[in-house]
Order: structure tokens, then sequence, then C-alpha cells
């Protein structure tokens, strides 16, 4: 089976069950080097570089909220009046010096600045919450493709091994007289088309797991092969159940934390139209009487116009384009998911049809055909074609398989659903 991974990354809880193939239990690349989906998963999440590097931008963001909660410095003010005149005011006799301390009274807008930072954060984390969710994802696709090639590998390999068995039979033919140099020619090149197909499965192959590893970092496979079997599929939940389940869809949570930060600049916007106060006191000293004197005053601006009226109103329409966002990309979400899901039915009754109905035919054919050829009552023609659609069956049903994996991790990413069981054949 497929074992279901589930990971908490910092303050958030991800789930993802990918159910590309039912693996066995994993092992680590350093006792076996073979990597199952888990550990490739769990490596992914705690090394991809992508993953690392949007952690700083986290990082920004809570720079910024230290930022907005720092209140503003108090200002010293030194005044000195009636001093270096003229007549009686000459010199510094009748002086008057004031020294005070002024505070700017911002009015609830450093409240406001502290939420919308707060917002923001939140928004950075339900995107690193997407963007985990898309790595796992985009993992399971990549450990699919090195998973299939290994399978394709298999299935060449025993075409490799048929068409020397087939140059052989052909050959022992020819020798007896009983068939033509020419079908020994064409059983030989047909050999030499099988291995370079084998040898092109081998190439893909290891492109396939330099990609599965670079989801982690690394530049050469830490691994020789991934674990898994192709042919046993996870079952599905009913379609209406399914779509029930687009509210979990990451990118949907994603724009209540938006809507959260719109509320908050809209707050903002709107204490920022209210103008800073001022306070200052102090003590001033009179030199011709050598008098001391508390000073005390406060300075309001008049708001005669609201100077913030258009970030106010770019706010609320920001605020307001948040939930139309959202329904478009539900609506989006729905018509991928019905999508995926016909797409998966299709593919399961393919699976279905070329399992149980097909192959068994073409492999019953091609036993039989191998023994009229080898008693001379077939030719090679009839051989060759006989061989040609078993192999070609057999490479159907590996596509079939991989297509309806595929369609299953994309399901679970619409909706994080968890798959384990058995699939229900169609």
């Amino acid at each position: 089976m497929w074992t279901s991974f589930t990971y908490r990354v910092g303050a958030w809880y991800l789930l993802l069950i990918v159910s590309v193939a039912v693996l066995t239990p994993p092992v680590s690349a350093s006792e076996g080097a073979i990597v199952g989906l888990d550990e490739a998963i769990r490596k992914t999440l705690s090394s991809n570089p992508s993953l690392i590097a949007f952690g700083y931008q986290i990082e920004a963001q809570r720079g910024r909220l230290t930022q907005s909660e720092l209140r503003p410095n108090p200002e010293l003010d030194i005044l000195v009046e009636n001093a270096l005149g003229s007549g009686d005011f000459q010199g510094v006799d009748r002086a008057e010096t004031t020294l005070s301390l002024g505070w700017v009274l911002e009015r609830g807008k450093r409240q406001a600045r502290v939420a919308a930072a707060h917002a923001s954060i939140s928004v950075f984390e339900s995107e690193a919450n997407l963007r985990r969710t898309d790595a796992a994802a985009q993992t399971a696709r990549l450990f699919l493709d090195s998973l299939a090639n290994q399978e394709l590998l298999v299935q060449t390999q025993a075409a490799v091994t048929l068409a020397e068995a087939t140059v052989a039979a052909v050959g022992k033919r020819v020798h007896a007289g009983r068939t033509p140099d020419a079908d020994l020619a064409r059983a030989e090149a047909q050999l030499a088309r099988t291995q370079l197909a084998h040898e092109d499965i081998e190439h893909e192959l290891k492109t396939s797991n330099h990609r599965l590893a670079a989801q982690w970092g690394e530049t050469r496979p830490d691994f020789l092969k991934v674990s898994g079997d192709l042919h046993k599929i996870p079952e599905i939940e009913d379609f209406k159940d399914l779509l029930n389940r687009i509210e979990q869809n990451p990118e949907l949570s994603r724009y209540l934390t938006q809507q959260r930060l719109r509320q908050a600049e809209l707050r903002l916007a709107e204490s920022e139209a209210k103008p800073n106060w001022r306070v200052n006191a102090g003590i001033r000293r009179l030199e011709q009487s050598d008098d001391q004197a508390l000073v005390a005053g406060i300075t309001i601006p008049l708001a005669l116009r609201n100077r913030n009226q258009g970030q106010i109103a770019e706010a609320r329409a920001n605020l307001a384009g948040v939930e139309a966002d959202r329904n478009a990309t539900r609506l989006q979400l729905e018509t991928q998911l019905f999508a995926f899901y016909q797409e998966l039915q299709h593919s399961l009754h393919r699976t279905k049809a070329l399992r149980e109905e097909i192959l068994p035919r073409v492999e019953k054919a091609l036993a039989d055909t191998q023994r009229a050829y080898t008693a001379g009552r077939y030719g090679y023609f009839e051989l060759q074609l006989v061989q040609s659609d078993v192999l070609s069956t057999r490479m159907a049903l590996v596509d079939a398989s991989v297509d309806a994996h595929k369609r299953l991790i994309e399901i679970e990413r619409l909706t994080s659903t968890v798959m384990t069981t058995s699939v229900k054949q169609p």
C-alpha cells in the first residue's frame, strides 16, 4: 500500500496523501539505495531549494512586523527667546530658555500597522503551505516517472529476451532449410530495435531519477531505484464527496488569509486619514527674574480634508476583489476536479480491459503461435505480429496505470483526500 504521509512544518499542518503506487515499507538510500515516496517527500519538504529560498521571504516579513511595532521616538526641543537683540534685550540677561520633550500621538496607527504586518505574515505562511503542497505533489509526479521507467525497463528487457529467443528459433529453422534467410535477418533487425528501445528507457530512467533527486537539492541521485507497484491503485471516493472537499484546498485557504490582510490594510488606511497629534512638556527659565516655569502644549492639525481617501478606496476595492478571486478560483478547481475524475475513470477502465481481457488473450495467442511456428504451421510473419501485439499491450497497460496514478495525484492535490484502500475497478 502507499504509505500515507503527514508532516507538520513550522506552524502549518501539511496533509497531502499521494497514491501514485502501492509502496513497500520505506527503505532509506543508505540501507539499500532504494527510496520510497514517503522518504522522497520528507526530503523534499526539508531540503527543497525553492522552499528554503521562500523561507527567507517570511523572515523578511517578520522584520516588517518588528518595524511596525516601533513607536515614534520622543523629540527634545530647546528654544531660546529674547536674546542677542537690541536695547534692553542685548545679551542674554532677559533671555527665556525653554527645554521640552515632544511626543507624537499616532491615534491607533501603530496598532493598525501591527495588525497589517501580522496579516501579511499569515499570507506568506499560507503561500508557504501551498508551495509545500505543490512541491510534495511534484515530487510524487517525478517519483511516478521513475517508477514507470523502472517498469518499462523490465518490459523492454523481457522484449529483448523474447527477441533473442526468436532469433535462436528462426536460426534453427534457417539452418534446417525450413525458413528463408530473410526471416533470420528480419528477426535480428527486430532484436536490434528492441535493444535500442531498452537502452532508451535506461537513459530516461537516469534522467527521471536525477530530476527526482533535484527536488531535495541533490545533483546526483542518492538512490538506485524507487519502490512501488504501478498496478495497485487506491480507492477513490464518489465525485460528490470529493467536490465537498474542495474547500480544503490550500489555494482557497490562502484567500482567507488574504481577506484578513485586505481588511487590515483597510483599517490602516482609515487610521492614516486621522492626523497625528503632538504633545510636548518642559521647563522654561526666565533669566531676568531667575525664575522657572512649567510649559506644556498640544498640536492638533485641522483635518479640513480627507487626505487619504484614495488609499481607502483602493483598500476597499482590494478587499472586494479577494472574494471575487476566490469564487473564480473555486470554479476553476471544481472544473479541474471534474476533468481529472473523468479521466481517472477512463484510465481505470482501460487498465481493467487491458489486464483482464486483452493481455491474457494475446499472451495465449503468442503461446499458440510459438508452438505452431516450431511445428512449421506458421511463418515468421505471424510470429512477429503476435509478439508485437503482446509487447504493445504490455506497454499500453503500463501507460494506462501511469495515467491513472497521475490523475490520482491531481485529485488528492485538489482535495487533500486520503485514498489508501484498494481501488474499485469499474
